[in-house]
């Protein structure tokens, strides 16, 4: 590994838990230099602006969705059980998502705010099922509401414990 790319993991993984701790919209690229012990300007010139790190750090979750929604699962219990694993391995990236990106409204053809409709959209039809009644709908975007808030408002748990909490919750829904 590079310098350069040293430098870079090293931005990202303080830009990871910043804004896991702080948010997206509170952690500006000096708080991540700080906690580097780099300049502004040097963070600045490997992620300038800001939201170029917030894309770094989503694309790998965006390929395991991907990859989630490709797969065949046995049925829905196996898909929520790979889902929950999903949602608490990237809960750092959910809380960037549900928290900071999902407070702009826009939604342009091609954004981040688009992409996460879409992931969003398709999660609910694998848990709602073809044709879903009111009870099927209401049931799978409250499981799909629980899940998503669960991880991100649970940071500071153990990954294990979470986990195993929301597998038991959702097999309720």
């Amino acid at each position: 590994m590079t310098t350069a790319d040293d430098t870079r993991s090293r931005i990202l993984a303080a830009a990871r838990e910043l804004f896991a701790e702080r948010g997206y919209a509170a952690t500006s690229l000096a708080d991540i230099a700080a906690a580097v012990g780099l300049t502004k300007t040097a963070v600045a010139y490997h992620f300038h602006p800001k939201d170029r790190l917030a894309t770094e750090l989503l694309s790998p979750a965006a390929d395991d969705m991907i990859q989630l929604l490709g797969a065949d699962h046995a049925g829905r219990e196996e898909f929520v059980a790979a889902l929950v694993s999903f949602a608490v391995r990237y809960r750092s990236v959910i809380r960037l998502f549900m928290e900071d990106l999902s407070a702009d409204d826009s939604v342009s053809p091609g954004s981040k705010r688009e992409t996460v409709r879409t992931f969003r959209d398709e999660i609910f039809a694998r848990l709602a099922g073809d044709d879903p009644g009111p009870e099927e709908r209401l049931k799978s975007w409250a499981l799909l509401g629980a899940l998503l808030w669960g991880v991100v408002k649970t940071m500071d748990l153990p990954e294990d414990e979470v986990r195993a909490v929301l597998l038991a919750s959702c097999r309720s829904f």
